[in-house]
């Protein structure tokens, strides 16, 4: 009896970015929202010829999905909405970045609200978490337990000292789902609370804080592993006091968030950091809102009001608010400012925040056995489609 293949297969003429280096003429076989088998043209069995057969011709990369670990909103939507349509809005419309997997970010808020949201992101990784677009891994809980000094665009009469007994009800109602929190280990309680994440597998990071550098060094010590958002709501570097931007570049325990729109961070200090801290402990995030994708003008973060245009987002204040920066930017950007390979680049897209929040088994590489995760880019850098799972999520008209 003749076998039927059933699934996808991509013939990849052009490049292909895996684990350890970018290969040619390759071949990755999906089935069942998995990748099956990857390897090259050469080497394909023949029985995958029977397959629906996708051609990636010379001139196009595939790479493996990225993964945002900071991100508000997306095409009008936001976490802090808490509806299961606005999580859908933004999982149909990330990978039309490449983005195939998110934490879906909340903000300082009414305690309420936060836990609508949180309560909402459960119920909608139950029911409608499904292929054919960006998944949500996990729920980032940025805020409320920051520094008022360094609150940024957090609203600050939400603002608290760290929690354990609220953060725990916070973690039931999010089902498990709240995989990094965002902090400021120098308030009172922040190294007991820090502790407590750690021995519950919930990734601790340093952000919104005005820590000094033995501070920071005491955060490591209690288990801090992450740095939200480097050089941006925090304390900044002195050639007498490295703070907290300083302790984040030399901590090797600390992996640590970037954000490549080159408003955030000028380009020139995007270099250093890559240059002091390497490829394997720094991530892209876009911490991008609801105005992403959409047009100038004004919108609502956190209950507040914030101005889009010229490519970024602020208070009325003039404060920094966000961004509308999108995943394949922020590789193109990077690999620009510090001269990187695409390996590298992708690297900081995939691998460093899966493995982040442990999710590099299923997700962040084309491998065998993980999810059929794949984006095809052009030479710009600019996504011409997206597969979720092994479904065709987005495709360039």
């Amino acid at each position: 009896m003749e076998l039927i293949m059933l699934g996808t297969l991509l013939a990849i003429r052009g490049k292909a970015v895996f684990e350890k280096e970018v290969k040619t003429n390759q071949y990755v076989y999906i089935e069942g929202g998995k990748i099956v088998a990857a390897g090259p043209l050469s080497e394909m069995p023949a029985k995958y010829e029977q397959a629906e057969v996708v051609e990636i011709p010379n001139s196009h990369t595939v790479v493996p999905g990225f993964v945002d670990l900071h991100i508000h909103g997306a095409a009008g939507a936001d976490t802090m909405d808490a509806t299961p349509e606005a999580l859908a809005t933004m999982a149909e419309a990330l990978p039309a970045e490449g983005t195939t997997a998110f934490l879906a970010t909340t903000i300082t808020q009414e305690h309420g609200n936060i836990d609508l949201a949180l309560k909402n992101a459960a119920g909608y990784c139950k029911a409608d978490n499904g292929p054919g677009k960006a998944e949500v891994v996990g729920v980032h809980l940025e805020g409320p337990f920051i520094n008022t000094k360094r609150k940024g665009a957090q609203p600050e009469e939400y603002i608290l000292d760290p929690d354990i007994e609220l953060f725990s009800k916070w973690q039931e109602s999010a089902d498990g789902l709240i995989k990094l929190v965002t902090m400021a280990p120098e308030l009172e309680n922040g190294l007991e609370f820090v502790e407590y994440l750690d021995k519950n597998g919930v990734v601790a990071s340093i952000g919104h804080t005005d820590a000094v550098y033995e501070e920071v060094e005491k955060a490591v010590k209690a288990g801090a592993k992450h740095v939200t958002h480097l050089y941006n709501g925090m304390r900044g570097m002195h050639h007498r006091e490295p703070g907290t931007a300083g302790a984040a570049l030399l901590f090797k325990e600390l992996m640590v968030e970037m954000i490549v729109d080159g408003i955030h961070i000028a380009p020139k200090m995007v270099k250093l950091s890559v240059a002091a801290k390497g490829t394997d402990r720094l991530l892209l995030v876009t911490d991008s809102m609801r105005a992403k994708c959409l047009n100038a003008g004004v919108y609502d973060l956190g209950g507040q009001d914030v101005t889009v245009g010229d490519g970024k987002v602020v208070l009325a204040d003039g404060t920094l608010a966000g961004s509308i920066l999108k995943m394949n930017e922020a590789v193109r950007n990077v690999a620009k400012f510090s001269d990187l390979s695409l390996l590298d680049a992708v690297k900081m897209a995939s691998e460093n925040p899966a493995r982040q929040i442990g999710i590099f088994g299923k997700k962040g590489s084309i491998a065998a056995g993980k999810d059929a995760d794949l984006v095809v880019l052009d030479t710009g850098m600019n996504v011409v489609k997206t597969y979720c799972r092994g479904e065709l999520a987005f495709q360039k008209s």
